[in-house]
């Protein structure tokens, strides 16, 4: 695992974008598409508007990136609370990717329906099962979540399915989400967390005991890929 401090998510978010044209660059010299795995929730806004504008968006073959997300909330596409819409609004409309390369959670059919329908995609895509995204990019709540993996729910132990929909009770709302299994068959994955409001569960995700119940983040560790934290000052305040 590797942690990288940056002053500001400004800095944090350049940071990030020089990384990921790198990877995309690197990963195209040896196959023909990059998976990506997008985040919703604000903070990667910054990082989407960046990789939207020049240069980032001149230096990136948007038609060999294929587009996936890690979780999604069960509201319609139009709802501005809705995860694809957010990264329509912010990267996907604005640099060209065919339509056919992106897929987005449906949330037009019953969250059960959408998550074995994603399931099935992502099968197709890694047929192999050996090594899954070539990219995921995670947030995490102050509570400890990520994903849809939220504190004390049992979806944070899924151990076999990739994909997996339930009733979050504190919020009132289904949600549909990628589970350990299928992240942690990824090459590399790269948390963002910024924010004061962050750094006492960030100490706590990556330096306190193991509480998966507690914490769900800690359950993301890529069995043959790369952990990387990109944070900033604030949220990295309290680490040793």
């Amino acid at each position: 695992m590797e942690i990288h401090v940056s002053k500001n998510t400004a800095d944090l978010s350049k940071d990030l974008a020089d990384r990921i044209v790198t990877l995309i660059d690197a990963t195209l010299g040896k196959q023909d598409r990059f998976t990506f795995v997008l985040s919703g929730g604000s903070t990667p806004k910054a990082l989407y508007a960046l990789l939207s504008e020049s240069p980032y968006s001149e230096n990136i073959p948007w038609e060999k990136v294929h587009f996936f997300w890690g979780d999604e909330r069960a509201v319609p596409f139009e709802d501005e609370r809705n995860n694809a819409k957010m990264c329509y609004d912010q990267l996907l409309n604005k640099v060209n990717v065919p339509a056919e390369n992106i897929h987005i959670m449906r949330t037009d059919v019953s969250p059960e329906e959408s998550a074995a329908a994603y399931e099935k995609v992502l099968k197709s895509y890694f047929k192999d099962g050996e090594s899954t995204f070539d990219f995921v990019l995670l947030g995490m709540g102050d509570d400890g979540h990520t994903l849809s993996l939220f504190p004390g729910t049992e979806v944070v132990h899924e151990s076999e399915a990739w994909t997996s929909a339930f009733f979050l009770q504190a919020q009132d709302m289904y949600r549909i989400t990628l589970t350990a299994p299928v992240v942690n068959a990824a090459k590399y994955v790269a948390f963002m967390a910024t924010g004061a409001g962050k750094a006492e569960t960030l100490k706590s995700v990556l330096e306190g005991d193991q509480n998966l119940d507690k914490f769900p983040s800690q359950i993301i560790k890529p069995v043959n890929g790369e952990l990387h934290w990109f944070v900033d000052e604030a949220a990295a305040a309290q680490l040793s």
